[in-house]
């Protein structure tokens, strides 16, 4: 293959290894990885941490190796937002796998030829890798273009990036005129990316990603979605995933090897009927999700009252901590 790949790693060296494997068949020109740094009050962390950043040394193939590893912990939002920063200051374009998002060799095929394709096409934001269609979508293409939110696994170039912001500077307003009704006929979509909106911009959810799904919508650029899955999320797991810590009908999907030739959409137009099939599909999921960010929030929201008010009563002498 010709395009470069990104790796963000972190702190799981079981599922970096599986990734991995994954990449080194795929034999890159070019191998760009983000890593983000041992948290201070986990002291596995540091092992861990090395035993991933460790694996890039078994580097095995003509390949060109870019090291961005962080010395402290910078959290999901602010790692994963730096290192893409980077990323597209190297290349002009990449495909994006993150450690716990196990690709079929396919994927990286489908990827390259779909950069290649729409390279200069202002309304592609991004090629994804997943499918949740499970062989009911009735897409005669290999693909289509989707408003879409997927990146496990993803594809994009750095026209595509550039304006990208952390701060989603534009939300509120954004809010206040209702711009999401006129994206969604589901309220409960509505609600649920008005509510991740909202705790984003407070930064109260340590992410990157709904700032970038809010990016390209806001420029009217659509994801490419196969009609395949071409990868699995293999990190649900509670006590080391970040985000993916509950039981969810997007977990460990089977991947399906992507059929060549591609066969390409007729024309170039946002499929808003499977659009909207997808987010039907997906409704329990939105719900499940949104009630799991609340309560996560709460939950944080509590331990804050609990600690200052230990804090109060010590200072006035009432309890000794």
């Amino acid at each position: 293959m010709k395009t470069a790949i990104a790796f963000l790693v972190f702190n799981r060296p079981e599922l970096t290894e599986r990734v991995f494997e994954e990449i080194r068949k795929a034999r890159p020109p070019k191998l760009l990885v983000v890593a983000d740094g041992p948290r201070a009050h986990f002291p596995g962390d540091i092992e861990q941490c090395v035993k991933v950043r460790a694996m890039i040394d078994r580097v095995d193939w003509d390949c060109e190796v870019y090291r961005n590893f962080s010395t402290t912990n910078m959290g999901c939002g602010m790692r994963v937002s730096s290192g893409l920063e980077w990323i597209f200051e190297q290349v002009e374009e990449a495909i994006i796998v993150e450690d716990d998002c196990l690709p079929d060799q396919s994927f990286f095929l489908f990827c390259e030829e779909l950069l290649e394709r729409y390279r200069h096409d202002e309304r592609v934001g991004f090629i994804g890798g997943v499918s949740f269609q499970r062989g009911k979508g009735s897409v005669p293409s290999s693909y289509y273009f989707s408003r879409g939110h997927y990146i496990w696994g993803w594809a994009s170039w750095r026209r595509a990036w550039r304006g990208y912001d952390f701060k989603i500077s534009m939300w509120p307003r954004l809010r206040e005129e209702g711009w999401l009704n006129e994206l969604f006929i589901d309220r409960g979509v509505v609600r649920y990316y008005t509510y991740s909106f909202d705790q984003t911009y407070k930064h109260v959810i340590d992410t990157w990603d709904f700032q970038w799904f809010l990016h390209c919508w806001v420029r009217n650029m659509w994801e490419i979605m196969p009609t395949v899955n071409l990868v699995t999320n293999i990190g649900h797991h509670e006590t080391s995933a970040t985000h993916t810590t509950s039981r969810s009908k997007t977990q460990d999907v089977p991947v399906q090897p992507m059929g060549f030739p591609l066969i390409h959409p007729s024309r170039i137009a946002l499929d808003s009927l499977t659009d909207r099939e997808n987010e039907a599909d997906r409704r329990f999921s939105y719900l499940t999700d949104l009630l799991i960010r609340r309560g996560k929030v709460l939950s944080q929201a509590k331990e804050k009252v609990l600690h200052l008010m230990a804090r109060t009563s010590k200072k006035m002498g009432h309890i000794s901590l």
